[in-house]
């Protein structure tokens, strides 16, 4: 309010009480507010002429922008785009990219909501999809490529044989093709593996997973390595190339390194409007500070119970990089030395039947759709994750009726290895 002295009743509920004295506080402030008040006619016209300040938290908000420059820092990125989940994160990095008449590669050992999305919806965008099976094959994906590729995608640890992406690889062929790596890095973390680091343009994440760590809220990031220079392939990426629809400076020139995630954050985001709460993104926030204490102690855990169930005569296989006979095990040692991570699946030998006992009558495991968590959860992917896929599809993603996916949480590793023995 200014000096104006009012005493209606609705006028002063409204208006009094809504500024707080300015303070430099130790925690990150939460801005929940839908928009911002501009000081001046200039500052508003400054804001959406040269976006300077912020005017909409669907635009900008600071307490976003904070935890965007968090996360960006622990990917070893430049810049990132914080969003309300990890299917907004993958959509929108990916539209960022590629449009009608464009093609996608991607390995086949990859969420399902991602390959949902890849499947069903993008061609009705007329976006194409060619999926490669054998991902440590870069002949495969070289000859899936073709002159309109726009994107090549994989995942750093897949879900659920635990099969390893070849990050170095797949970005070097993407750079030798003028072709952007996307690698959805959920189930690694940062803390484990930052494929940006190993030539990889965008990391994205589903930052309700170990990010924010404690199940509660929903977030996705995409983070930008700041290494794929767009106007060097400007016949591929027109659209980032090209002058504004007023004739002003392409995304290109405005962004440099960072086109990718500026054109994201700029036009794609906004327009499409995923946008986070302020107080999700706090959460996250709150959660990333703790990510190496507990990823650290989620590998340890899992990696003491995978070893107790490949020993188990009611187990036929653990599918888990950290176990000696896991085919991916040496690259693991080389990529992943600080830990495997928490989430891996097992094959029970008495099929469906014995899957179903084990979820049924567990105590210290809770029965979701989720994954890292603090809290140790396990699910049967036949039935819910994978359910959309073929019998032969889930069998060439290493889902079979008795595979069950555990993410180990915190929960001392005796009663976790006593809550199995008791049902398996």
């Amino acid at each position: 309010m200014t000096d104006q002295k009012v005493s209606g009743f609705s006028t002063r509920q409204l208006h009094v009480g809504t500024s707080a004295a300015p303070a430099t506080p130790r925690a990150l402030p939460i801005h929940l507010t839908a928009g911002f008040t501009f000081d001046s006619f200039e500052q508003g016209v400054a804001h959406f002429g040269e976006g300077t300040g912020y005017g909409y938290t669907r635009i900008g908000n600071p307490t976003i922008d904070a935890v965007e420059a968090k996360l960006a820092d622990l990917e070893g990125g430049t810049r990132a785009l914080l969003v309300g989940s990890g299917q907004a994160a993958v959509s929108t990095a990916i539209l960022a990219l590629a449009g009608a008449g464009d093609h996608i590669v991607s390995s086949t050992h990859i969420y399902e909501g991602s390959r949902g999305l890849f499947l069903d919806l993008l061609p009705r965008l007329g976006i194409s999809i060619t999926f490669v099976d054998d991902i440590a094959n870069i002949d495969a994906w070289r000859a899936a490529i073709t002159e309109n590729t726009k994107v090549l995608f994989g995942e750093s640890i897949s879900n659920a044989a635990n099969l390893l992406f070849d990050v170095s690889a797949v970005a070097a062929l993407g750079r030798e093709c003028g072709i952007p790596l996307v690698v959805d890095n959920t189930f690694a973390t940062p803390y484990l593996f930052r494929p940006l680091e190993h030539g990889a343009a965008l990391s994205v994440h589903s930052a309700s997973k170990f990010l924010s760590g404690h199940g509660s809220v929903i977030g996705g990031v995409i983070v930008d390595g700041g290494t794929f220079d767009a106007s060097l392939h400007a016949a591929r990426f027109a659209h980032l190339v090209a002058p504004s629809r007023l004739g002003g400076a392409s995304f290109a020139e405005k962004y440099g390194a960072d086109t990718f995630t500026g054109y994201a954050k700029e036009s794609v985001a906004p327009r499409l409007g995923p946008t986070i709460s302020p107080l999700n993104a706090f959460l996250i926030a709150q959660g990333a500070e703790t990510l190496s204490l507990r990823v650290r102690e989620h590998s340890r855990q899992a990696l003491a119970l995978a070893r107790y169930l490949a020993d188990h005569p009611a187990v036929e296989s653990v599918d888990y990089v950290g176990l000696a006979g896991h085919p991916n095990h040496a690259l693991a040692q080389e990529l992943l030395p600080r830990g495997y991570g928490s989430v891996f699946s097992f094959t029970l030998r008495g099929g469906r039947d014995a899957a179903a006992h084990v979820v049924n009558n567990v105590q210290t495991f809770t029965h979701m759709t989720h994954l890292g968590d603090v809290r140790s959860l396990v699910l049967h992917p036949e039935s819910t994750s994978h359910a959309f896929r073929t019998p032969q599809e889930r069998e060439e993603v290493g889902v079979h009726p008795g595979t069950l996916r555990v993410s180990v949480g915190l929960e001392e590793i005796d009663d976790l290895i006593a809550d199995l023995d008791r049902v398996l």
